[in-house]
């Protein structure tokens, strides 16, 4: 803790403040991801193709099951997560990340739930990883690490791993939450282009 105060001591514009298992501050700062990014000329989206339906299933840890904004310290510190005082998200980062996949998706084919009825492949995605990561004092980034999986009901089609990593404009949590945005959408845009390549019936 003696460590943890004197980075903060030298790096004050991280602005972090106190422990989040401390009293929450009276006036708690949320976030979302915004809304979700236009398509890209020439992509299936913009020139009017509509693809096969598809399922789309979202899981994460534990940790990430909950509203806290999480950051990592530089050096050995970095193992562990540590949450923002006074800064939440809207949502569990997995329901951000799910909801503006399927918003991607859902502009060039029908997105159904995991429990849906109607017979489609499955993608599922294995969220480990959100969070804001400080490199120095002066410099962090936003890394989202995600597995992506397809199934064709009990079969696993293609299976593909995400390390994404976008920098911070400011050291803080506002600059967190947009170097994740911009993760988020490189992540989802790669996605996009992996499961392109997937035979899917």
């Amino acid at each position: 803790m003696k460590r943890l105060c004197l980075l903060f001591a030298c790096a004050a514009a991280l602005l972090l403040s106190a422990c989040a298992s401390g009293p929450l501050p009276a006036n708690i700062e949320r976030f979302d991801l915004g809304p979700p990014p236009v398509a890209a000329p020439g992509s299936p989206a913009s020139s009017g193709r509509t693809l096969a339906p598809i399922k789309v299933m979202v899981a994460a840890p534990t940790w990430l099951d909950q509203e806290s904004m999480y950051y990592r310290l530089p050096g050995a510190d970095g193992d562990q997560a540590r949450a923002y005082a006074d800064s939440r998200w809207l949502a569990p980062p997995q329901r951000l990340f799910g909801e503006r996949l399927r918003a991607r998706l859902a502009s060039q084919r029908s997105v159904l739930n995991a429990g849906d009825p109607v017979a489609a492949p499955l993608l599922k995605i294995e969220l480990d990883e959100f969070t804001q990561v400080f490199d120095s004092r002066s410099r962090s980034h936003g890394a989202v690490v995600l597995r992506a999986s397809v199934f064709d009901r009990d079969k696993l089609v293609a299976q593909t791993t995400l390390h994404v990593t976008r920098p911070a404009p400011s050291n803080d949590a506002r600059g967190g939450v947009a170097a994740l945005r911009a993760a988020t959408d490189a992540a989802q845009a790669e996605l996009v282009r992996w499961l392109a390549t997937v035979p899917l019936s």
